[in-house]
Order: structure tokens, then sequence, then C-alpha cells
């Protein structure tokens, strides 16, 4: 099974897709849980998804590990698969929950309420191809994968 998990060909269509949504990710998580890029820190965002979003404890839990131990995971290459699936069902549920009510567009002139959900559309393709292709060049799994084989 966790072969089957890892197993990743030596490609750079999944590195690239894997660094770019990786890198993207990264700063969202990084405010959320330790505070960087003017975040609030994990307190303040558990505090914040709970009291003033009405999530459940256990949902902002996952938001907040998804985004950031999910993008370190992409980046590295590590479980890329297992990244990219948590990924694609956070932002599911972020369209669901959160941009589906604002429209396709984002709100780029700042004249409506919220976000619409065409960048989310993006992550899901992004974490969907990798769900498929796995971590490619220069991974983690790529390097367990090999291993595997000798």
């Amino acid at each position: 099974m966790i072969k089957r998990i890892i197993n990743t060909n030596a490609t750079w269509t999944p590195t690239i897709i894997r660094l770019v949504l990786g890198c993207v990710l990264f700063p969202h998580g990084a405010q959320k849980m330790l505070g960087w890029y003017g975040g609030g820190g994990f307190s303040t965002t558990m505090n914040h998804f709970t009291t003033g979003g009405g999530m459940h404890y256990i949902t902002a839990l996952f938001v907040i590990l998804i985004e950031f131990f999910g993008s370190l995971m992409l980046i590295l290459g590590a479980f890329t698969r297992v990244a990219a699936l948590g990924v694609f069902g956070l932002f599911m549920g972020i369209i669901y929950n959160v941009a589906y009510a604002n429209g396709f567009f984002m709100n780029w002139g700042g004249d409506k309420k919220g976000e619409g959900f065409e960048y989310h559309i993006l992550i899901l393709g992004m974490a969907l191809a990798l769900v498929i292709a796995g971590g490619g060049n220069f991974s983690i799994d790529q390097k367990l994968s090999s291993n595997n084989n000798q």
C-alpha cells in the first residue's frame, strides 16, 4: 500500500506543480501555525476559526495542519499524494463553505464581500494532478520508491 502511495515517475511536470503549490501554500500555513508573514499563530487562528468562524475544533485543526505540514510535504515531495489529497479536500471545503457564495471571480476591485473561487479551482487542479502523478523528480517519494525497486 505504501509503495503505491509513494511510487512516482522521474518526470519534471509533477515536480514543478509540487514545488509551486507547496511554496504558494506555505506562507498561509506559516501564518496560521507560527504567526509568520503577519499571521496570528496557532492559538489566535484556532480562536478565530472556532469562536469567530463557528468552525468545529477538529476542522480548524485540520485546516492549519494541512496548510502547514501539507505544504512542507509537497515542497519535499514526501507522501505527495497524501498531502495533495489533503489540500484537495481542504479547498473543496473552502469553496463549499466560503468562496462559492461570492461567485467565480476574485475580488480584484475590493467591491465584493469576499473572494470568488477561481483561485481555488487552480489549486484543485494542481492537487489532483499530484494525486495522479505523485511527486516526480527530486522528491523523497522518488528516493523511497527507487530504493524499493532495488
